[in-house]
């Protein structure tokens, strides 16, 4: 065999043994996961709607949709990954049947990745910003107007917002940039440890504090009639939307995770895991927050403004208060970095299936082009801030989140039902192969009817929803007859 013919089947053979990455532990798979489901929709989203819409009768109705909603479409992006051994951006291309065109969907997957990373980035330089003023004391003694204040300060200077969103896009990029075990495993296990015993901290603080045993009554005793009072419907449609958005399924962020572990453990199993975790999560921000409110007369149903104006009042109203201040912005700031560096994750995978670069090329790449990205958010506070897409009041971030939480999560998340139950799809049979290899709960077979013709109904109904909450749809077609 001469020199020639030497080297090319050096390379030939070098390229089988590539290998793609794996998760060093089932432990490792789970926290990344379920760190990429919990976000500021569990810490931030959950308790204010909770406390819009009546308390523990909403929770009640949330879990109930988050059993029947999110985990059948959480084991299904997990096959198609797991199968595929690709991220969003190739997966359908490997399992659809020839001449299909189900991998037009995987442009779909990639913008809402790369859309959603557009305004996290900015909120994640929000949480860190807020816990260097709370640990430096900046709301000890201000008045409930100032600390509103110092929220619009922050807000109306770009340069402060830009540096910290920089911050967050590299602190991801550099974690990423290390590999799947040695940075991403690795800093995540750490991450969702610290955020899990500062919530326990916080917790211990909130339901001790004087006065808080109303709060808890609100949070943990349903109350039908208080549910009644604000529309059964509307209640149950806030519940349905919060239970189908918060595991972030639809774009490929939980797929790629899928592709990165082996056949030991069934997926609907490690799904009930995933989802176990992240309720947990939410739950116990509301039992943060809702003794804390009640502690001190604060409405815990007020919105964005819950985070960053009505809490902060309350630490300082607290003993220690900024002490417990701080750590409640480090477990914000933990909650956002660990979807954050999930998503980078996906990111990077699509440039690796893609173009085959690797993975440091792929993270210098991407930091340029998600910072580049991310600065129509900063501005849309200020510089741009006469630019309302979506009518008056709204901004850049207002129409990037209704892109991604209203358009793609839901479309996409009817893609992969439709992917893996229709026999022009990858098809029932090969998903419940996927889904059920390995030890551990199987996917129950029983439902087939559900998820192949109710549940891609329910989530029809859940995009049309979300059409008519943000434009008032029915409303002005009842108008019309009037």
């Amino acid at each position: 065999m001469d020199k020639k013919a030497v080297s090319t089947f050096i390379k030939i053979k070098g390229c089988l043994l590539v290998q793609r990455e794996k998760f060093s532990s089932r432990l490792g798979f789970v926290l990344i996961s379920s760190g990429c489901a919990i976000g500021l929709g569990n810490v931030w989203r959950f308790p204010y709607i909770t406390g819009q819409y009546g308390g523990a009768a909403f929770v009640l109705i949330y879990l109930f949709f988050l059993l029947i909603l999110g985990l059948p479409i959480m084991v299904m992006e997990f096959s198609v990954g797991r199968a595929s051994q690709k991220s969003a951006a190739r997966s359908f291309h490997e399992l659809e049947p020839k001449g299909s065109k189900w991998h037009l969907y995987s442009y779909g997957a990639m913008l809402g990745n790369y859309m959603l990373m557009m305004f996290y980035t900015t909120v994640g330089g929000w949480m860190l910003i807020y816990f260097l003023k709370m640990a430096r004391g900046e709301f000890t003694g201000q008045s409930p107007e100032a600390v509103e204040d110092i929220f619009g300060g922050v807000l109306a200077n770009p340069a402060q917002m830009c540096f910290w969103m920089v911050f967050v896009v590299l602190l991801g990029f550099g974690i990423c940039s290390l590999g799947l075990r040695n940075g991403v495993e690795k800093i995540t296990k750490v991450m969702m440890s610290c955020l899990l015993m500062i919530m326990i901290s916080l917790v211990i603080r909130a339901v001790t504090l004087p006065g808080a045993a109303e709060g808890l009554r609100f949070y943990l005793l349903p109350d039908f009639g208080r549910m009644a009072d604000q529309g059964i419907m509307s209640v149950v449609s806030a519940a349905m939307g919060q239970a189908f958005f918060t595991l972030s399924l639809g774009i490929g962020a939980m797929a790629i995770f899928g592709s990165y572990i082996g056949k030991e453990r069934s997926l609907t199993g490690e799904s009930i895991n995933i989802t176990v975790l992240d309720t947990i999560v939410a739950l116990m921000s509301g039992l943060i927050i809702f003794p804390a409110c009640s502690a001190f007369g604060r409405d815990p149903g007020q919105g964005p403004g819950l985070v960053f104006v009505t809490l902060p009042n309350i630490f300082n109203q607290m003993p220690m208060g900024r002490f417990f201040g701080a750590l409640f912005f480090a477990f914000m700031s933990c909650a956002a970095l660990s979807t954050i560096i999930a998503v980078f994750e996906n990111i990077l995978s699509f440039a690796m299936d893609l173009w085959g670069w690797s993975r440091k090329k792929a993270a210098l790449v991407n930091v340029a082009a998600i910072i580049l990205l991310s600065i129509p958010c900063v501005l849309g506070f200020n510089v741009w801030s006469g630019f309302q897409p979506l009518g008056a009041g709204s901004n850049i971030q207002d129409l990037e989140d209704f892109i991604v939480s209203n358009n793609l999560l839901p479309l996409g998340s009817l893609v992969y039902l439709l992917f893996c139950t229709s026999r022009y799809g990858w098809g029932w049979d090969n998903f419940i192969k996927e889904a059920d290899a390995g030890n551990g709960l199987k996917f129950p077979k029983a439902i087939r009817f559900y998820v192949t013709y109710i549940l891609p109904l329910i989530v029809l109904v859940i995009f049309f929803q979300g059409y008519n909450d943000k434009f008032h749809l029915w409303e002005r077609f009842m108008s019309l007859f009037r």
